[in-house]
C-alpha cells in the first residue's frame, strides 16, 4: 500500500525580485529555493536590506517575482493577474501587521469582520466567525470597544483575530510585535506559539532574534539570498 507524500503548502523555486531604481537594477531577491510544509512555524530574519520585507511581500502575494515559480497550496501564483492575485491574498493569508492596520472608527468586532465582507461571507456568518475568533485571542470582552480604547497589545490581538477570521492557509506576521513593550510582547508571542500548536501555519518576519527564538526553524536572509536555514 502506498502513502502518498504530502505537498509543501509553499515551494519557492529560483525567486528572484528586481528594481529599477533609475540605470540601476536593485535585486532584492535572488534565485531563492525553499519549502515549508503545513503547520510550520519559521522565522525570516536578517537586517535591513537582506530581503525578508520582499520575501514577505511576495510570499503575502503582494508583490510579484521577476522570475521563478511560487507554489502555494499547490497553485502558481507567480505571475497571477491583480485581480486573482488579490482572490488568493484573500483566501489564502492572514496579514498580521507592526502597526495593526485597524480602522480607527470601527469596533473589534467591526474590524474583525471587514475582511469577509470581500468573500460575500453572509453578516450572520460573519459575526459569528469574529465572534469565535475574537473569543480564540481573548478579547471576548472588548468585541464592541473602538481601537483607541483598547491597548498596544489588545490592538494587536484584535489584528490577530482579523487574520484568523477567515481561516487562512498562513498567518504572515510582519514584525508583529515592534510596537510593544516587552511583557505585551511575550503575551503576543505566547498567542502565536498557542496557534502553531493548533495547528496553524505561522510564519513571522523580524529582525529580533528573542522573537525569532520562538519558531522551529530561522531562515536567515542576507543580500537576498538565504544564509541559513536552522531547525530546532
Amino acid at each position: 500500500m502506498s502513502t502518498q507524500i504530502e505537498s509543501p503548502l509553499i515551494q519557492l523555486s529560483n525567486i528572484s525580485r528586481r528594481y529599477q531604481m533609475g540605470s540601476e537594477t536593485i535585486t532584492a531577491l535572488d534565485k531563492v529555493n525553499l519549502c515549508i510544509q503545513r503547520n510550520e512555524y519559521l522565522a525570516f530574519i536578517g537586517a535591513s536590506g537582506s530581503g525578508k520585507s520582499t520575501m514577505m511581500n511576495i510570499l503575502g502575494c503582494l508583490d510579484t517575482p521577476s522570475e521563478g515559480q511560487y507554489m502555494l497550496n499547490d497553485k502558481n501564483v507567480a505571475h497571477l493577474q491583480d485581480l486573482e492575485l488579490a482572490r488568493t491574498r484573500n483566501q489564502e493569508i492572514g496579514f498580521i501587521f507592526q502597526s495593526f492596520n485597524l480602522l480607527a472608527r470601527a469596533t473589534a468586532l467591526q474590524n474583525v469582520m471587514q475582511p469577509l465582507i470581500y468573500r460575500g461571507i453572509r453578516p450572520t456568518e460573519r459575526k459569528r466567525r469574529a465572534l469565535d475568533a475574537l473569543q480564540r485571542v481573548g478579547l471576548s470582552q472588548r468585541i464592541d470597544h473602538l481601537p483607541n480604547q483598547l491597548s498596544g497589545g489588545q490592538r494587536q490581538r484584535v489584528a490577530i483575530a482579523r487574520a484568523l477570521c477567515g481561516e487562512p492557509s498562513i498567518l504572515l506576521a510582519d514584525e508583529p510585535t515592534g510596537n510593544l513593550d516587552s511583557a505585551t510582547t511575550k503575551d503576543i508571542m505566547a498567542l502565536f506559539d498557542e496557534l502553531h500548536a493548533e495547528g496553524q501555519t505561522v510564519i513571522l518576519v523580524t529582525h529580533e532574534t528573542e522573537i525569532a527564538a520562538h519558531c522551529r526553524r530561522t531562515v536567515r536572509l542576507s543580500d537576498g539570498r538565504i544564509q541559513s536555514d536552522e531547525w530546532r
